[in-house]
């Protein structure tokens, strides 16, 4: 089944001052979100107490949510743990009183349901340790750009690589100025999920590079905008039909999968979008405009009189 046929002639190049100003609009509105409003950190990143207890049977984890709310615990994040009886809570920092006293008062709020909570376990996060994962999340982050345009440099041309690394600065920003915008929290799944949509646009994006490699092969005659445009109409079925599926799992995952997996999926679902975009409209087009020819991609050699592609 197809939504899209294979033959597709779409002038994405021939609109790509239009893409320009898009991308602009979002980059810079994602900036000035982060720089005005910054990033809601989850517990991860500024600290705070992790709780696990088991009760006899199962909890309903909205009655856990409602009795910590109305005594004044306000912010916390309540997840089963292993199974239905037993609950993780995880509280922001409460000042001016001590961790004891507070683990205390949170399992005697936990009591107050219909049934007597035992406690497993409770940690306590620092901000000093919550400021070492904000770094490590960024150096994270930067490794993985570094080392993604390393790859596309050595398999394809540095242009395309820094076309590549653009599309994938373009995706990480626009997440995550949407994250700060809206008020999300991010925590360390939020950051998981940022690292996954940038191994997901670059996927994408390295499937339209090797066609349009293929293509500076086979079409000798024609400019590089005819042989990137051919590229992207021969990938866009695959492309769209890819994003599509796996946008509406994450979808379902985001509406069902609990507020435990609120942040991750809502991450991918704006990383998905932005990466099938990126893919399409910037990464090609960025390569383009840093001068991409087809010498670049296809270093002949005369054999039988036919060129011959020598890279891998």
């Amino acid at each position: 089944m197809r939504f899209i046929p294979n033959n597709t002639h779409f002038d994405f190049f021939g609109k790509r001052y239009i893409a320009y100003g898009v991308t602009i609009f979002f980059v810079l509105a994602s900036i000035i979100s982060l720089a005005t409003k910054g990033l809601n950190f989850g517990l991860d990143f500024t600290g705070g107490m992790v709780v696990e207890v088991v009760y006899p049977q199962a909890v309903e984890l909205d009655k856990v949510r409602t009795v910590l709310a109305e005594k004044g615990m306000e912010g916390a994040v309540v997840q089963h743990f292993g199974s239905a009886n037993n609950v993780l809570v995880r509280l922001p920092p409460k000042e001016g009183v001590k961790q004891a006293e507070f683990s205390a008062q949170v399992l005697e709020v936990l009591n107050s349901l219909d049934a007597k909570a035992e406690m497993r376990r409770v940690e306590f996060v620092g901000p000093a340790v919550g400021k070492e994962l904000v770094e490590n999340g960024a150096m994270a982050l930067i490794f993985v750009m570094l080392g993604i345009m390393i790859y596309v440099g050595l398999r394809f041309e540095f242009k395309l690589a820094f076309g590549a690394v653009q599309a994938l600065a373009h995706d990480v920003v626009v997440v995550l100025g949407f994250m700060s915008f809206f008020e999300f929290e991010f925590d360390l799944a939020a950051l998981a999920g940022v690292l996954a949509v940038m191994g997901y646009s670059i996927n994408d994006t390295i499937v339209v590079f090797d066609r349009i490699r293929e293509n500076f092969l086979k079409m000798r005659k024609a400019t590089p905008v005819e042989v990137m445009n051919s590229a992207i109409n021969d990938t866009l079925s695959r492309t769209t039909m890819t994003s599509m599926t796996t946008f509406l799992t994450v979808v379902v995952l985001f509406y069902f999968g609990g507020a435990a997996v609120h942040s991750f999926s809502y991450a991918l679902i704006i990383g998905i979008l932005s990466g099938t975009y990126s893919s399409i409209f910037v990464a090609s087009a960025l390569s383009l405009a840093m001068g991409l020819k087809r010498s670049d991609l296809v270093r002949e050699r005369v054999k039988d009189g036919s060129p011959v592609d020598d890279r891998p």
